[in-house]
């Protein structure tokens, strides 16, 4: 909803602060969506995951929030891709790639929205200055660049809490801001209540984010901007030894160049650090044991970027550069419990490494803008292993090395728009994108409850080719947009069930529930469609999105199984009612949200029905400087199903949670 930023500093000396290049025209011919920072601010919920939701076609791999679900099931894609939890779409923050270097997953309490300038969506594969990565659309955030003093503190229930702040000082002729944020909360049973058990508990939360930022200019059309990140998240899944930690570390640095020759450097170091344990729980849900636990999972990223845009007749913009990113991590993690004691360890991990160069070009002709861009990247998986062993012998059971393996492989995208008069835009694109496996996916077998999957290193690289077609309408304070689109994702990564326990299968070993293995299927096939409107009169404002897709796998391989079933987490359809009003410090929102139904397994037989939640906020001033905060989710306690595990108990998402708080300009 648009609002009054609340926390704009009094006029003062004018300062530089830390921009990055001008976004590029190209984007123009894309479908492209935004949430501003007045968006941000005036949501009813604080949470980055849950905010993206608001954008048609977004969806989260489980449909439960950050705080219950397990940290490792939280990737992101875009336009029913499906997928697992590794993320399908590139998400970027100041330009750096946010994914965990070890899974894919997303580290979402790692970022405090209200921290951020604006969250921009471009949907559709084949991101061409960011990297690759991009199958499904890229998600870039923006960090706040203004002055001030801001921070908000809030009560919420079930004990829970929230405290964030940030300071942004003058440094000469440059800014630097600090910011944090700490939440805690006892947490829900996320096993719905008719089929709990005595096992059943609830499932706290604890976490924290700490943020500085520096940018001053070294010369007049040079800026210098500097980050460093840390965040800590400490959660349960609601049953005994069930404990996650994630900790990480982040640091980047950037020079920005505003001369004839625009143009920005790159360079970033990130670190991450998993503790996962996992239980199985007995029939009837009456007590659970462990099954493994991961004490260590270290991860590290690194890379670097360069783009150039330089000076062009006219109406035409030229960029081209170069990236290069390189992962390297390891599963440590003991197993094979027996009255409560591991009998083995594992350790599975390795690197990947991609190095890529991009040119994209667009011109303006008249009413028609047209673009075209491509790169291309040399990808290499190498020391990869997994290795087992029995503790009390030492006897090594397994120890695979597998050969360094690499390729080349193209990332494209072009398009046109031309712009009609009256306010009519039509525009059209294709493209071409890939994603590397994750050495998650590649080395590491794992267990959920009764459940195991079988980690595969032959896995290839998935590969997208999809078009779209779209029309706008801007015409005063009204926008209509709607975009049309088809993608064909080959080789796509899926978790392929393979055979049912008990018994014993490769890779695994002796497994009471459902057999898996990772696998590179056909394609998953996929149309729909995606619009959204705005609409603001004065104090007032209305937004709307929705987005309708077919998806369907294809394969007559090993997987021929799965051949026409609808892709796992993948609804038909999802939409966003959003309306608003503010004024002077005053404000009332209120979102409405229909999820349809999907498929909890791949071979779609645990249906996850549809469910429709409403959400509020509302804001009253008490002086010019403090505004009390009123905010519910799920105000209706909808039951909202995220998961059916193998003794068909079902997993609930948030239920109703109210909140009141203070917040300081």
């Amino acid at each position: 909803m648009q609002a009054v930023s609340l926390d704009q500093p009094a006029p003062a000396a004018i300062i530089v602060t830390g921009h990055a290049l001008p976004e590029a025209k190209a984007d123009r011919a894309y479908a492209v969506e935004r949430l501003t920072r007045q968006q941000i601010e005036q949501s009813p919920t604080h949470e980055l995951d849950q905010l993206l939701k608001d954008v048609p076609g977004v969806q989260l791999f489980r449909r439960s929030d950050a705080h219950s679900g397990h940290p490792t099931s939280q990737g992101v894609t875009l336009r029913a891709l499906g997928g697992n939890a590794s993320s399908r779409a590139l998400l970027v923050l100041d330009g750096v790639p946010q994914t965990d270097p070890f899974g894919g997953w997303v580290n979402w309490p790692a970022y405090d929205p209200l921290d951020l300038g604006q969250i921009r969506v471009v949907r559709g594969g084949g991101s061409v200055a960011n990297g690759p990565g991009a199958l499904a659309g890229t998600i870039e955030m923006t960090s706040r660049d203004d002055g001030g003093t801001s921070g908000e503190l809030d009560a919420g229930s079930r004990d829970s809490l929230e405290g964030r702040g940030r300071l942004a000082l003058d440094a000469g002729s440059g800014l630097i801001a600090l910011s944090a944020r700490v939440e805690r909360g006892d947490g829900f049973i996320p096993v719905t209540a008719t089929t709990r058990g005595p096992a059943d508990k609830r499932a706290p939360y604890r976490n924290w984010d700490l943020r500085g930022r520096w940018s001053t200019p070294l010369s007049p059309a040079v800026n210098l901007q500097a980050s460093l990140d840390g965040f800590h998240d400490w959660r349960t899944r609601g049953v005994d030894y069930t404990e996650n930690r994630t900790n990480g570390a982040d640091a980047s640095l950037r020079l920005v160049g505003e001369g004839a020759w625009r143009w920005s450097a790159l360079g970033y170091w990130q670190a991450r650090d998993l503790m996962s344990s996992f239980a199985s729980v007995s029939p009837g849900r009456v007590t659970a044991s462990r099954v493994s636990l991961q004490d260590d999972v270290p991860a590290r990223g690194m890379g670097a970027s360069i783009e150039l845009r330089p000076p062009m007749p006219r109406g035409i913009e030229l960029r081209f550069g170069s990236d290069a990113r390189r992962t390297d991590g390891e599963s440590r993690e003991l197993y094979s419990y027996i009255d409560g004691d591991p009998t083995r360890r594992r350790k599975a991990g390795g690197d990947t490494m991609t190095v890529g160069g991009f040119v994209e070009a667009t011109a303006d002709v008249g009413p028609l803008t047209l673009t075209g861009g491509a790169r291309v990247d040399h990808w290499e998986v190498s020391h990869g292993h997994l290795r087992e062993w029995l503790l009390a012998t030492g006897e090594v059971t397994r120890d695979d090395h597998d050969p360094t393996r690499q390729g080349w492989l193209p990332t494209a995208r072009g398009g046109a728009l031309i712009a009609l008069g009256g306010g009519f835009n039509l525009r059209s694109a294709a493209y071409l994108g890939w994603r590397m496996p994750t050495l998650n996916e590649l080395f590491r077998p794992f267990r959920a409850g009764a459940d195991a999957t079988a980690a595969n290193p032959d896995l290839d690289p998935e590969r997208l080719a999809g078009a779209e077609a779209g029309a706008e309408f801007v015409h005063g304070a009204i926008r209509l947009s709607a975009t049309g689109f088809v993608n064909r994702l080959k080789d796509a990564i899926a978790n392929v069930t393979l055979g049912q326990g008990p018994g014993i299968f490769p890779g695994v070993g002796f497994v009471n529930g459902a057999y898996s293995e990772r696998q590179n299927i056909g394609a998953v096939d996929v149309r729909g469609l995606e619009a959204s409107a705005s609409w603001t009169s004065g104090p007032w404002s209305l937004l709307a999105g929705v987005s309708l897709t077919h998806a369907r796998v294809r394969d007559h391989g090993a997987a021929a199984r799965l051949d026409g079933l609808r892709p796992a987490q993948t609804p038909r359809f999802a939409a966003t009612l959003s309306g608003g009003w503010q004024q002077d410090g005053r404000s009332f929102d209120v979102t409405v949200r229909r999820l349809g139904a999907q498929f909890d397994d791949d071979l779609n037989t645990h249906l996850l029905r549809a469910a429709t939640t409403l959400d509020a906020s509302a804001a009253w001033p008490l002086s010019r400087r403090v505004q009390f905060i009123v905010r519910g989710e799920n105000l209706t306690d909808m039951l909202v199903e995220a998961g059916i595990n193998a003794d068909e108990s079902i997993e609930r998402a948030t239920p109703r949670t109210l909140w009141l708080g203070v917040r300081l300009r």
